[in-house]
This record gives structure tokens, sequence and C-alpha cells, in this order.
């Protein structure tokens, strides 16, 4: 069976492909599962520990029920997501004597799931699709990825949310689509050109990066072309967060996880409705809240916190990668809006700004992703391009510091056909070896703050023009591409090193002895050098 996950900052989605009705379906899992008046089952991205040392948590609906979101709980986890693979300003809790990270509480959350799927369903998952963010580092996707080795499930791919969107909207023909996929941490934009294919043959489902042709390769398959994409770290969670501040402002309401959760109830109030209250009271403490919001208040919230700007920033880019593939905003056939937040009126309105009423779309923002993400099973082929660059690290001598030398460029399809290739030789007399210290190089106009404010994890988006770097390799084993036997000396090229990208976008590595002709690392994916 095919199986396809949304992980969601605010909520998850599961799908799986029905061989008999050739149709998607969404999963409700016992005891996970939420289902709120038209929405599908959603499973809440909610974690409690029992037990740190044991691994025991408590996940999804059952956080709601058991009222362990009531409390401002060191055990209860919201928005993990965007903890995972960043770099957390301030410590992370220590429960049962073990530092939990939120990569720790990530694998909880999706293992309990997987447990909970197989335990109804009485199968293991043939083939799996996981979703991810455009702007999502390859230390997010490679952690994900080892996750799912733990689940024993044959073939595991991972694709962009956006992407997915536009498949899941179930759209035929030639279309050139605009998804706005923005959910509870994040805001995606990406162009997709969606076209029926002709029959080839291609290996579109991966077992760890190994290709593996699947039984319909030879089938009349669509084809999904990203044109362009642009993201950020914004998203509901950041507003819940924004309201917060604005009751502690003005009505001196404490920061918690339960006042976090009255704000999330306004916020989705208007959605429908021009004015909300929402009021709480507690037999126990006999703490009472009444917390009361106009939709006009909270568009000026929302002003205050340059969010409309951000947006700007996002669409103009990705209009601009567009019309450099000869793309204008008419040429665009339909525009997709998918998440949670994208059901506030003012974000509506704010993509109105640019697109006629009549190409948007906001149907399916719940499960549009995860059900896209299944079509991948049925001969999809997708060519996709890098968001971020690669470089490797040097010293600079003009500002006395390292700084980060691009090697493979924003851009960039993949996976790719040339590699590219450097050669080094020794820096001093009976070197050893040769190390190499290789990122991911993000966005060189903003990059994004995560810090707690009290038990709330925060992101904020920082200037100051500068490359934000995620290494791949910078540990203890893996910075060492070469040992030198014999000894290396300065004057002359020791060795040849090539990069490339695969179909996963795994950036891989074959480093060449020059001097010995030996091949001293063959097609070696940097994240796992060691």
């Amino acid at each position: 069976m095919f199986y396809a996950i949304d992980f969601g900052t605010s909520n998850t989605v599961i799908t799986r492909w029905n061989a008999v009705t050739e149709q998607p379906e969404i999963i409700k899992l016992s005891g996970l599962s939420q289902q709120v008046g038209n929405n599908p089952p959603l499973i809440p991205s909610l974690v409690y520990v029992q037990d740190a040392s044991q691994g025991q948590v408590i996940a999804g609906q059952q956080v709601y029920d058991q009222g362990l979101n009531n409390n401002s709980d060191s055990r209860f986890f919201r928005s993990f997501k965007r903890g995972i693979g960043a770099q957390i300003q301030g410590f992370l809790p220590e429960l049962d004597d073990n530092v939990v990270t939120f990569e720790q509480v990530g694998e909880w959350f999706l293992s309990t799931i997987i447990k909970q799927l197989i335990r109804e369903t009485s199968e293991i998952p043939q083939s799996l699709v996981l979703t991810v963010p455009v702007d999502s580092f390859e230390t997010y996707r490679n952690w994900l990825s080892q996750v799912c080795q733990s689940w024993k499930i044959e073939q595991i791919r991972l694709l962009d949310e956006p992407t997915a969107a536009a498949l899941g909207y179930g759209t035929l023909g030639k279309e050139l689509l605009l998804v706005v996929d923005f959910g509870g941490g994040t805001v995606d934009l990406s162009l997709v050109q969606l076209e029926l294919g002709q029959k080839k043959t291609q290996g579109f489902i991966l077992k760890w990066g190994e290709k593996s042709l699947g039984n319909n390769s030879a089938q009349k398959t669509k084809l999904a072309r990203v044109l362009a994409k642009a993201g950020t770290s914004l998203g509901g969670t950041d507003i819940d967060n924004w309201l917060v501040d604005y009751f502690y402002k003005t009505q001196d309401l404490p920061k918690t996880s339960l006042t976090t959760r009255l704000a999330e109830r306004l916020k989705i109030q208007l959605s429908t409705q021009t004015a909300a209250t929402e009021v709480y009271f507690n037999d126990e403490t006999f703490d009472s809240y009444e917390l009361s919001l106009t939709r006009e208040q909270f568009e000026e919230i929302l002003k205050q916190q340059n969010f409309f700007n951000q947006l700007d920033d996002l669409m103009t880019q990705v209009l601009q990668q567009a019309r450099r593939n000869g793309i204008e905003v008419s040429d665009i056939d339909g525009v997709l809006l998918v998440g949670g937040t994208v059901q506030i009126p003012s974000v509506q309105n704010w993509v109105k700004e640019y697109f006629d009423a009549a190409k948007i779309k906001y149907d399916r923002p719940f499960e549009a992703i995860a059900v896209g993400a299944l079509q991948l099973a049925q001969g999809i082929e997708v060519k996709d391009f890098l968001y971020h660059s690669y470089g490797i690290r040097y010293w600079n001598r003009k500002i006395n510091r390292h700084s980060w030398h691009p090697i493979i460029k924003t851009g960039q399809p993949y996976p790719m056909g040339e590699p590219v290739e450097l050669v080094l030789g020794a820096s001093v007399e009976a070197q050893p070896s040769i190390e190499l210290i290789i990122g991911e190089l993000g966005s060189e106009s903003s990059g994004t703050e995560v810090y707690f404010d009290g038990d709330r994890l925060i992101t904020r988006t920082i200037g100051g023009g500068e490359t934000i770097v995620q290494p791949l390799n910078d540990r203890d084993g893996s910075r060492t591409i070469a040992k030198l036997n014999p000894l290396g000396y300065p004057g002359r090229d020791r060795v040849k090193v090539s990069f490339k990208v695969d179909q996963l976008r795994q950036l891989r590595i074959t480093v060449e002895d020059l001097l010995t002709q030996d091949l001293l690392l063959n097609n070696q994916i940097v994240a796992q050098l060691s």
C-alpha cells in the first residue's frame, strides 16, 4: 500500500491510495485524529512526554482530550517541528534526567503515528512519501530520512509541500499553477507547471537513495515541473504568539500554553465572523480570562508585525523567478491556497491583490498536500531545482574570519548531470589528511532565529545581509575527506573532489588521490561522512 504523511507544525494528515477505487483516502486514527466540522481528519501535532527515559509519550488529539495542554508544563510540546534542525537559542528542557531535543520529540510523534497506523490497518506501508517545506535545510530532510529507517518501510521519498499541493488539487492537462502553502510554521510559494507526459522509463521510487524501478515505469505519466519557489518561517503559530503578546500588553495576560490556545481560538473565529470572544475559568485556581478581539483589531496587529510586507517579499521573489523563465502574472492559470492560515480573510484578500478572484481556489486547505504526495506512487515525475546553494568553508584574509565559497548554486536542477570538480593540495609539510567543511547556504538577505520565551518556542526573521549556513559535516570524524598515504606536501595538486546532487536532493562527494590514483570516497552522501 502507498501512503503519504504531511507532517505539519499545527496538524498532520495521513493519506492512502485505495487500489480498488483508484482514489486517495484520508486516514483517521483512533485517539490521535480529530474531525471538526467539514474538515478532514487531522492529527494535532502535539506531544506530552510521560517518561523521557523510556520514550513514553501521549500524542495528537489525546493531549487535548486529557487537558495536558492547558498548563505551563515542560512536558508539553507544540510547534516542535520548527525546532527540528534549527539552532536553538537557550537551554533545551531536561526531563527524567534526559535533555529532550526537538528532533527526539518529532521522532516520538511520527513513530507513534506509524505504530498506530500499522496496528489499525494490520499492514506495513510499502511506499511512503513525506512532504517538507520549501525553505527546509538538508539537516531537517536528513533527520526525517533517518527517522524513517526504523520503520522498515521499503520505499521512501520526500517532496516539497507546495509541489504536492499542486498535484493534490486534481488538475489535469497543461496548467501553470501558483501554490500558496500557509500553515502553522511556514509559508511557501511555488510555481508549478503540470502537463501530460509521454511514455518513458523512469525510476520514480527511491529506496534510501538507490534507484528502484516501479512496476508501472513504462506507463503514460504526468510531469510536475517546478519553475519558481520561495519560503520562510512564518505561520499561524507566529500569529498566535502575536495575539498573546497583544493581550499581555493590554490586559497583563500571562504567556502560557493555555492563553496561546485561547488566542488560537480567537484567530479561528475571526475567519468566519467580525468579532470573537473567549472566556476561560479554572475552578481549581479560580483564574478567569475573558479575551475579545475584532477583525479590524486583528488585522492591525498583523500590519504592526510587518506580516503583509513579508508576504509581499515572497511573492516578489517568485514572480521575479517566473519572469526570468518568460512567465508573466497573466500566464498563471490558477492560484491554489493550502494550509490553515489561508482561511484568514485578510490573507485571501492579499492574494486577490495579485490575481483575479476567479483563478483562486481554497476549498482543500488541509488535505491537498497529503493527497497530492500520493501521486508520486502513480507515475508522476517531478522536475525540481535547488532552493539553497552548497559551498565550502575557507579562511577569508580580507575580513580575518571564515567565509563560504559556493560550489553548487541556487537554481541548479537535480539530479545533476555533470559533477562540479575541485582540485586540492596540501598546505603544510607532511600533511596526513585533507579536511573540508561543506555547508548548505541559505538566504543572504535574512535568516531565522529560534529561541524560547518562557515555555513558548518563538521564531523571528532577522536581517543583516549575511549568508545563513547549515554545515553538513562539521563534526568529529566527518570533516576529513582524504587520508594521504604517502603524506602530502605543498606545491602540487593532490586530490580531485567531485560534487553532485542526486534524485533525493542529497549532496554526494567523490574523492580521488591524484598521486596514487586511489578512489578514497565514491559517491558518498556528505551528511553521512564518518
